[in-house]
């Protein structure tokens, strides 16, 4: 019975270790996501409050480098280029610094968004972007740090304001908006591409579904991109099936040729079988 009882008291305690107490954090985690015109704009950072404390100039020091926020990196992600402040910056997620100071501020992208807070050593080829900034000082006090998107009016701009205290930065974000419309209007009115008629005709012929399709969208495949023998391969497939072997053949020779001239082997061995199969 002591065996027993002995026994559970280790697998209750074990399993009071094991348990996890939940507190609300001090500076809670915050998500925000936001398109500007075309492009996808990710921030993720905690949020810090007053709490009686006075922020710039004393918790966060004049003209030192600060995290932004609380905690982990402050991140910020774009799913295309884009300008900040003027300043061109490729795709991709980067830590947001600052240096704040009474009359301006610099706003650095760094590329390591890994730290927690800032990194232990800091590196200057890792400083994406560089701008600076006025602050605006604000009527109002605002107790817990706010980070967000403005001015989307314009389908090609925005800007990320920093709003804690009475002081508000503000970042002009541009986008490239109109270009990625153009290219999208300037595809879609040339009409499919030698791709998409490949695809569709792949897929008639795949599924059985209309073999006269098949070959239709396949040929003009090949009519737009004469060089791509895999779609010459399965051209070649679907005249042979629909009992075309001279054209087959024919097909199939092509394919030959660009895979052996691409070294590519396994199409070299394939085209070669059909061929002979095909000739008999």
């Amino acid at each position: 019975m002591k065996i027993k009882l002995l026994t559970l008291f280790f697998i209750l305690s074990a399993v009071s270790f094991q348990a996890q107490i939940k507190t609300p954090q001090p500076s809670p985690s915050s998500k925000v996501e936001q398109t500007i015109g075309l492009t996808d704009v990710t921030l993720e950072y905690s949020r810090p409050s007053m709490r009686g404390r006075v922020i710039y100039g004393n918790l966060v020091p004049y003209g030192e480098k600060w995290r932004t926020g609380a905690n982990a990196n402050t991140k910020f992600t774009f799913s295309t280029d884009v300008e900040i402040g003027g300043k061109k910056l490729k795709k991709g997620t980067y830590a947001i610094y600052t240096i704040p100071n009474k009359s301006s501020w610099d706003v650095i992208l760094y590329s390591d968004a890994s730290n927690w807070g800032l990194p232990q050593k800091w590196d200057d080829s890792k400083v994406a972007v560089k701008v600076s900034v006025k602050p605006e000082a604000m009527p109002f006090t605002f107790e817990t740090f706010e980070m967000g998107f403005d001015n989307l009016a314009d389908p090609n701009h925005g800007s990320l304001f920093i709003l804690w205290e009475k002081t508000l930065i503000s970042v002009k974000i541009t986008v490239p908006t109109d270009k990625i419309a153009l290219k999208s209007i300037e595809k879609t009115m040339a009409g499919p591409s030698a791709n998409d008629y490949f695809n569709a005709g792949r897929f008639y012929h795949q599924t059985g579904k209309n073999m006269k399709k098949s070959l239709e969208y396949v040929s003009k495949a090949t009519d737009m991109n004469p060089d791509a023998w895999w779609m010459f391969r399965e051209k070649s497939l679907i005249q042979a099936e629909i009992g075309d072997k001279k054209g087959a053949i024919a097909s199939a020779q092509k394919s030959l040729a660009g895979a052996q001239k691409a070294g590519n082997a396994d199409y070299v061995k394939m085209n070669k079988e059909s061929i002979a199969e095909w000739s008999k």
